[in-house]
């Protein structure tokens, strides 16, 4: 693929993009060690929804987020029933969708897969008009999330423990959200619930498997509705989990769906839309845009080319 153009926007202040000091000369210097020709977006004075309209109206044919989920969800909205596809170098804490898609975590490599990778159209999912690609999720979780970013750059022991205490202080004292939820493939129902995720196509069950999604193309949501959430219910899912079993907990309803509504009193919910915590308009609205995104999906990988990552040249 060494024909095809890149335009890469590289956020450098990504969990591990941060912590281990990635550059544009560096990340310039790994392409053109794999004979890949790209223009480095590395600029973070500017906003990113200006740096995403440069990368979409670019003369490359594949745009190439190198960051954090937050990051490739912004490049992937933009993309989405567009030409152009949409590569991933993961730089951020989590790395979800690249986790899916097999890419890499060395970042050498997944430059180097760039070479053979080809292009796979994925689903994507859609909440109130906007583009996610993991899952929405509103209740508790969203909650918690809120409380582990007040300490983030902590990571001592103590703030480690804090967040244990937190996250056993809010299952303890959280009370049930109220809504109403309505899909394609039953009537609406009124009930109180902990939390509810909703996620483009379905993670897996597995022994040891955690929030990994083999099919990406099935054209369908997953409904994840926990109704119930004591600790008793925590050391169980956990188990359940570990195992492989976690689906069929009493405390937890699934549901495959094309089509969602989610209403509550409340105007506004606090969710995790791509594990970012943010604050979304009621009622949520979720559908499914079957193959609406093109990625770039790596095979083998053989040793990478990789000059220092700070260096300018190899």
């Amino acid at each position: 693929m060494g024909e095809h153009r890149y335009h890469v926007v590289l956020n450098a202040n990504a969990g591990t993009a941060n912590a281990t000091g990635v550059t544009k000369a560096g990340l310039q210097a790994i392409f053109e060690a794999n004979g890949l020709q790209a223009e480095i977006d590395a600029d973070p004075s500017q906003p990113m929804t200006d740096r995403v309209a440069r990368a979409v109206s670019s003369a490359a044919d594949i745009v190439v987020a190198a960051g954090g989920d937050g990051t490739i969800t912004a490049l992937a909205a933009a993309l989405v029933d567009s030409p152009k596809s949409l590569a991933i170098l993961p730089l951020g804490t989590v790395n979800a969708l690249a986790k899916d898609l097999k890419v890499p975590l060395d970042l050498a490599m997944a430059v180097k897969s760039l070479v053979t990778a080809t292009p796979q159209s994925i689903d994507v999912g859609e909440v109130n008009g906007r583009v996610f690609l993991h899952k929405v999720v509103i209740g508790l979780i969203p909650a918690v999330a809120a409380g582990r970013e007040r300490i983030r750059s902590n990571q001592t022991m103590a703030a480690k423990l804090g967040l244990l205490r937190y996250f056993l202080r809010r299952i303890a004292r959280t009370r049930r959200l109220a809504v109403v939820i309505d899909t394609d493939m039953s009537d609406a129902k009124a009930e109180r619930v902990q939390a509810i995720a909703v996620a483009s196509n379905a993670y897996n069950e597995g022994f040891g498997q955690f929030f990994h999604r083999e099919n990406l193309d099935r054209g369908t949501l997953t409904l994840y509705v926990l109704k119930h959430f004591t600790f008793a219910d925590l050391v169980r899912l956990t188990g359940g989990m570990l195992l492989g079993r976690w689906r069929d907990d009493e405390a937890l309803r699934v549901e495959s769906i094309t089509k969602a509504t989610i209403r509550s009193h409340k105007a506004l919910l606090k969710v995790m839309f791509d594990g970012e915590v943010e604050t979304m308009h009621t009622p949520l609205e979720f559908r499914i845009r079957p193959l609406a995104l093109s990625v770039l999906t790596p095979v083998e990988v053989g040793t990478p080319v990789a000059p220092e990552l700070t260096g300018a040249t190899p």
